[in-house]
C-alpha cells in the first residue's frame, strides 16, 4: 500500500514574497518569530522580506541560527517566542532556519527534550498540532520548505531528525530572486544537497511512483542548471530551475533518504569540524552510490538517462567529477575528517533515521568502509 500526501502550499516565481502578508493573514499569524540567520541579514536579503511585512504584524527576529541547528539554539529562539507572545514563525533562509524554525514549533507545543520526539523514537505518530510556519528559503538545496522533518543537533551531542505534517510550513514562498545573491560555494554546495535528495529518494525501496518521479525531474533540473547557476549567480532561468529542483527534492523525499544522509548528519553532528550539510552529502554520494549498485535493481540506469548520461557511464565517477568542476572538496580527508572518527561516525550512522530506507542496510562495519573511502 501507498500513501501519497503533498498538503502544503508553494508559491514560486520572481517576486513571489509579495504573498506574505495574505499568507500571514491566511494563517492568524500576526505576531510571527522569525527565525533567520546573521548572514541573511548582513547579505541585504532580509530587508527584502521585512519590507514587505504588512503593517499590523509585529515580528521578533531570531538571527542566531548556526550553520546546523541545535537544540541550545532552539531553547534561545524558543524563550523569545515565550517572552513576546508569539502565534506562529516565519523561517527565513537555507535549510538551517528553516530546520530550526520547526525545532522551535514543536518545542513550542510539546514538552520534553527534542530527541523525545525524534523519528527513531516514533515521533512521527506522536507529535500533534504545532502553531503554523511560514518558510521562506534563501538557498535551493534543502527542501525544507515543502518537507515537514527536520534536523537538530541535541544537547547529547547527536544529530537526530524529527519529522511530521504537524511541522509541514502552510505556505512555502520561493522567491529565486532571493537567491541571486548566494556565493559561488554555497550555490554549488546546496545544489548538490538537492542531488542527493533526488537521487537518495528515487533508490529507496519504498514504493511512491509520483515521489519517484518527482526526485527524477528535479534530477535533469540540477544536472541541466546547477553549473550555470555556479558559473552566473545572476541567470534568473538557472536560478528558477534550481529553486524548484530543491523543493523537487524534498518532496520526493517522502520516500525517504539513505546512507548518505545518515553519514552526513553523523559528521554534521561534530561542532568541533562545523561542517556544510550539502557539502558533505556531494562528496559521501559517489562512495554510497557504489556501495548501492548491486541492491537496486535497474533504477541506475533510470538515474542515467535523467542525467543524460549513456547507458554504461559511471554514476559515482561522474558526479565526483562534477563536484570538482564545481569547486567542492575531492574528499573528507580535505575537510579535516581523520581516520580515528570512523568508528565514532558509524555507530552514530545506526542509530539514524535515514539508514533505515537504504536499499540495502550498511552494518557498522561496511559505515566504517565506506568512511574509509570517502576520507581518501
Amino acid at each position: 500500500m501507498a500513501t501519497i500526501s503533498y498538503p502544503n502550499l508553494m508559491e514560486i516565481d520572481f517576486g513571489a514574497i509579495k504573498v506574505l502578508g495574505d499568507a500571514l493573514a491566511r494563517n492568524g499569524i500576526k505576531r510571527p518569530l522569525i527565525c533567520t540567520d546573521k548572514g541573511v541579514i548582513a547579505c541585504g536579503v532580509f530587508d527584502l522580506v521585512r519590507a514587505v511585512l504588512p503593517n499590523e504584524v509585529a515580528p521578533t527576529v531570531f538571527d542566531g541560527t548556526p550553520g546546523n541547528p541545535t537544540e541550545a539554539a532552539v531553547r534561545e529562539a524558543l524563550a523569545l517566542y515565550r517572552q513576546n507572545d508569539c502565534d506562529g514563525i516565519i523561517a527565513v533562509g537555507g535549510g538551517s532556519s528553516i530546520d530550526l524554525g520547526k525545532g522551535v514549533a514543536l518545542t513550542a507545543s510539546h514538552e520534553g527534550p527534542i530527541n523525545d520526539w525524534s523519528a527513531v523514537n516514533k515521533g512521527r505518530d506522536r507529535i500533534g498540532k504545532a502553531p503554523p510556519i511560514i518558510a521562506i528559503p534563501t538557498t535551493a538545496g534543502t527542501g525544507s520548505e515543502v518537507g515537514g522533518g527536520s534536523v537538530i543537533i541535541t544537547d547529547e551531542g547527536n544529530k537526530v531528525v524529527i519529522v511530521s505534517p504537524h511541522l509541514m510550513p502552510k505556505m512555502a514562498i520561493c522567491d529565486p530572486e532571493l537567491t541571486l545573491s548566494l556565493p559561488k560555494y554555497l550555490t554549488a554546495a546546496t545544489g548538490m544537497d538537492a542531488m542527493a535528495h533526488c537521487i537518495e529518494a528515487y533508490l529507496t525501496p519504498v514504493i511512491n511512483p509520483p515521489c519517484a518521479a518527482i526526485g527524477l525531474d528535479g534530477l535533469e533540473r540540477v544536472v541541466t542548471y546547477l553549473k550555470r547557476a555556479v558559473d552566473d549567480g545572476n541567470d534568473r532561468d538557472a536560478r528558477w530551475h534550481m529553486m524548484m529542483a530543491a523543493s523537487e527534492g524534498a518532496m520526493a523525499f517522502a520516500k525517504g533518504l539513505g546512507a548518505v544522509h545518515s553519514m552526513s548528519h553523523a559528521l554534521g553532528a561534530n561542532e568541533d569540524l562545523r561542517l556544510h550539510h550539502g557539502t558533505l552529502n556531494a562528496v559521501v554520494l559517489p562512495t554510497v552510490l557504489r556501495f548501492n549498485a548491486d541492491h537496486v535493481g535497474d533504477k541506475y540506469s533510470q538515474l542515467r538517462r535523467a542525467m543524460g548520461l549513456t547507458e554504461n557511464a559511471d554514476i559515482s565517477e561522474w558526479i565526483a567529477v562534477y563536484n570538482s568542476s564545481l569547486g567542492l572538496p575531492e574528499n573528507l580527508g580535505v575537510m579535516g575528517v581523520s581516520a580515528d572518527m570512523i568508528p565514532e561516525l558509524a555507530r552514530h550512522c545506526m542509530t539514524d533515521a535515514c539508514h533505515y530506507s537504504n536499499p540495502k542496510r550498511p552494518t557498522v562495519e561496511e559505515y566504517e568502509v565506506m568512511f574509509e573511502q570517502a576520507i581518501g
